[in-house]
């Protein structure tokens, strides 16, 4: 009989740090700050690795810019994750903006690559793209923010 955790009383109160895997920590820093907003938590050497963790202004979850590799896999995995990384199959990160239309506009225009252009959804506007390294991110504004665009429409 295995047991089971009543998950009343574990005390997790909150989602800290998300892992994405990149293959190259400065490129991933540029483009995660530069096309998305994100701002330096952590740039700590720890000898074994480097720490780097971003964030949006407002807080919330970090980002651990983690280079694959490092002390958690041998040579033979991590080729493998590059491989899987590049592909776009270890998941994605899920954003929100305020004007996904001026967003995408702005990420089109600086070359980012686009995986799909707005599109409206029963839960509000979304577009996708991909980090340099193959991540997967979708960029959605939710029905409940006002959308200027769907104003235009009715004008």
């Amino acid at each position: 009989m295995t047991n089971v955790v009543d998950m009343t009383t574990n005390h997790i109160t909150s989602v800290h740090i998300k892992s994405v895997p990149v293959l190259d920590q400065d490129e991933a820093l540029k483009f995660y700050s530069q096309h998305l907003g994100f701002e330096v938590c952590d740039d700590i050497d720890l000898g074994f690795m480097r720490w780097l963790t971003v964030a949006l202004s407002g807080g919330g979850v970090q980002l651990l810019l983690e280079l694959v590799g490092g002390p958690q896999h041998d040579a033979e995995t991590a080729a493998q994750v590059r491989e899987l990384v590049t592909k776009g199959a270890l998941g994605g990160l899920f954003l929100t903006s305020s004007d996904v239309h001026a967003t995408f506009e702005a990420l089109r225009d600086a070359g980012v690559e686009i995986t799909q252009d707005p599109v409206e959804q029963p839960y509000g506007v979304d577009v996708g793209i991909r980090d340099p390294f193959g991540n997967h991110i979708r960029i959605s504004q939710p029905s409940n923010a006002p959308s200027g665009v769907a104003e235009a429409g009715t004008a």
